[in-house]
Order: structure tokens, then C-alpha cells, then sequence
């Protein structure tokens, strides 16, 4: 809770995964990889209730295993074409028919097991105290839309009209990304939007590169695991 407004945090988790097969449990670093988010959230203070939204019964069985409420996710809110947003309006409904409301709602998925309290915690406070609609985190951007090409009939041209792409980094522009680690939202307004979580008065909360992976793929999971067992060296010394 902050400023006496109750914080919902929902991590998304289908059982469905192409790139690493069941991905949202996977050991990472002897942790089940949903179980890093789990814990974060938890940790987090001003988060009222987690909530795992999940079609898979092994993943609800590590989400309960880890102290979370488990909804199970109707077959048609966890096909590849699905929105998550219709995931989170769907999570926040079921709860309302129980007379549970929330005033803020913070979205955390599970393939970013590297970010912090203090980035969640961060973005809660910044909504409230700016009175933003809706808040988020970026890092730097991978790629520099200075130094993007477009490709069209066999015959490159700058992405961006008229810039300079060779130009040294440091003379070009900030460039940041969304990293997926952590989005808060006011309920209300995102119960009226269709398909943004990011929209109205926005908010950003800038991670470093370090904390910003999302685990796509296995050299995704390689990097995470090489950082955390890092990390871990590091404070048990």
C-alpha cells in the first residue's frame, strides 16, 4: 500500500514456451526462473497481493510453492495472439467480483528475474507522487535509431531521414527502450484502454543494462545466470 491506495501485482505466466521449454520454471541459479519475480514482488513493500496468472498446473503448483494466489487463465487469454493487457482486465475483474479492488496495478513478467525491489518500489512511488496515469522501465537502447537502416527493393537507406549513422556514439542522441521489468498502471484508465499499458501521463524509470535482461532465448538465460551467480559471489562475501 502507498498513500493508503492498494498495489496489485500480477505476473503473467502461459505454460506455452517455443524458445526454452517450459521456460517460467526453469532452474535458473537453483531458483525456478518465475520464482526470482515471485520473490521480488513479495519483497516489495508497498505490493498489497500477487497474483499468478497461468494456464499451466506446474507452474501454478511453483507459484503457490512460492506463496503466490494462482488464477487460472481462461484457453483463449493464452494463445500467442494474446494481449496481455486482456490478461491483467481479466485477473482484475475476477477479483472485483470478490468486492477486491486495487487502486494501482503493477504488471512484472517472469522472464525479468534480474530487477531489483528498488525498481519496482521506484516506479510505485513515482506514479503516486507525480499523479501519473502510468509508469515504466527503460534502459538504454540497443540500437541507436540513428544507426537503424531500412532495406527496400535491394537498396539501403537511414531509417531516419537526413541523420548521420556514422557518427560517434557519444555525439548522438539518448536512445532508450522498454525492458519489460516493471509496469504500474492506475487501475481506472486501464480498464478503458484496449491494448496500451504504457499511455496518458507517463512515467520512466531508467534500469541499467545489468538488471535489464528479458529472457527470450537461451543465451538470454546463459547471460542471466552468469550475472546472478555473480551477484550472488558478491554479497556472500
Amino acid at each position: 500500500m502507498i498513500a493508503n491506495k492498494r498495489v496489485l501485482a500480477i505476473i503473467p505466466a502461459r505454460g506455452g514456451s517455443k524458445s526454452i521449454p517450459k521456460k517460467n520454471i526453469a532452474n535458473l541459479c537453483g531458483i525456478p526462473l518465475i520464482g526470482w519475480t515471485i520473490k521480488t514482488a513479495f519483497k516489495t513493500p508497498e505490493i498489497d497481493k500477487v497474483v499468478v496468472s497461468t494456464d499451466c498446473e506446474e507452474i501454478a503448483k511453483v507459484a503457490v510453492n512460492y506463496g503466490a494466489i494462482v488464477q487460472n487463465r481462461p484457453a483463449e487469454l493464452a494463445r500467442d495472439s494474446s494481449l496481455v493487457i486482456e490478461t491483467i482486465k481479466y485477473v482484475i475483474n475476477e477479483l472485483e467480483k470478490e468486492k477486491d479492488y486495487y487502486d494501482y496495478v503493477v504488471l512484472l513478467e517472469a522472464t525479468s528475474p534480474l530487477r531489483k525491489v528498488e525498481d519496482v518500489s521506484d516506479c510505485i512511488h513515482l506514479i503516486e507522487d507525480q499523479l501519473l496515469d502510468s509508469v515504466a522501465t527503460y534502459k538504454e537502447a540497443d540500437l541507436n535509431p540513428h544507426r537503424a537502416w531500412k532495406i527496400e527493393n535491394g537498396i539501403p537507406s537511414t531509417f531516419i531521414e537526413g541523420v548521420i549513422p556514422w557518427l560517434p556514439r557519444q555525439q548522438l542522441p539518448e536512445a532508450y527502450q522498454l525492458n519489460g521489468a516493471v509496469y504500474v498502471t492506475r487501475i481506472e484508465p486501464l480498464l478503458m484502454s484496449e491494448k496500451e499499458i504504457v499511455f496518458g501521463k507517463m512515467g520512466a524509470i531508467i534500469m541499467p543494462k545489468e538488471r535489464s535482461i528479458d529472457i527470450d532465448d537461451e543465451l538470454d538465460f546463459l547471460i542471466a545466470e552468469t550475472i546472478l551467480s555473480n551477484r550472488n559471489e558478491k554479497e556472500a562475501r
